[in-house]
């Protein structure tokens, strides 16, 4: 699962800005609840991506409270095309290791 958080947060916040209760929401439903995260997980992440620069916060009034929405940097869209490769990568060499028959070595 190395990656996988970071990963999942840069793809939803290049579709829009997003605050992180939303984030968590929205993993479990583009990934069918195969993959849940919770608060612990994500918040960690947005702060380490918005301290390099990945991602850009601010805050905004709610509802009588304030809630802060992520959204993606250039840097962050450049970090999302390198971990999609990345992954397409992984994905291929264990689509292969699946589909390949093993056979015991003697």
């Amino acid at each position: 699962m190395s990656g996988v958080p970071e990963l999942l947060l840069l793809r939803l916040l290049d579709q829009r800005e997003m605050y992180g209760y939303e984030l968590v929401r929205s993993i479990r439903n583009v990934t069918g609840d195969a993959i849940t995260l919770g608060e612990g997980v994500i918040y960690p992440v947005l702060h380490t991506l918005e301290r390099n620069g990945a991602l850009k916060a601010r805050r905004k009034p709610v509802g009588g409270r304030t809630r802060v929405y992520y959204s993606l940097t250039a840097k962050g869209r450049d970090r999302l095309a390198d971990l999609s490769g990345e992954w397409r990568r992984i994905q291929d060499g264990i689509t292969s290791a699946l589909e390949t028959p093993v056979h015991a070595e003697a």
